[in-house]
């Protein structure tokens, strides 16, 4: 339903939302259902879902077969409320040892439209800095892109 907004309400933070044209337990499922991750969070790469245990503590692991590379991703659910909010940490293969700590939130707007908002908590800014000079913006915007379709 259009694009991310991005802010960068602190030096660590990075908060993006977005409105989808489904209802909250479908975009819920579309997070958190292996099946339906892989078919859209690599963007229309290859998405391999190693791991993807969603109970808190559980471990998640992606690797997404790009044609010049291949990049992992991984982290732990620290806290799933179903439908409406994820706490995970994050870390990217291309950063390793760089942990983000990543909260969902999922709005029912009713109408068959839920709004979502992740803010992104980086250890430093420079972390923060890191993350967006690595293209993270472009790979949302095209994952929320897959999504949609």
């Amino acid at each position: 339903m259009g694009r991310p907004t991005r802010a960068t309400p602190t030096d660590r933070t990075i908060r993006s939302e977005r409105l989808f044209g489904a209802p909250r337990e479908q975009v819920w499922l579309a997070f958190t259902d292996p099946e339906r991750v892989a078919r859209w969070w690599g963007r229309g790469n290859l998405l391999v879902v190693e791991r993807m245990e969603v109970e808190r503590g559980g471990h998640w692991r992606f690797v997404e077969h790009g044609p010049d590379s291949v990049h992992g991703f991984e982290g732990r659910f620290s806290e799933l409320s179903p439908p409406e909010r994820v706490v995970q940490t994050f870390e990217w293969d291309g950063l390793p040892g760089h942990v983000a700590l990543d909260e969902l939130s999922l709005e029912d707007l009713g109408g068959g439209r839920t709004r979502i908002v992740v803010t992104s908590l980086f250890h430093t800014a420079e972390d923060r800095d890191g993350m967006l000079g690595a293209g993270m913006e472009q790979g949302l915007n095209e994952s929320y892109a897959a999504l949609d379709r």
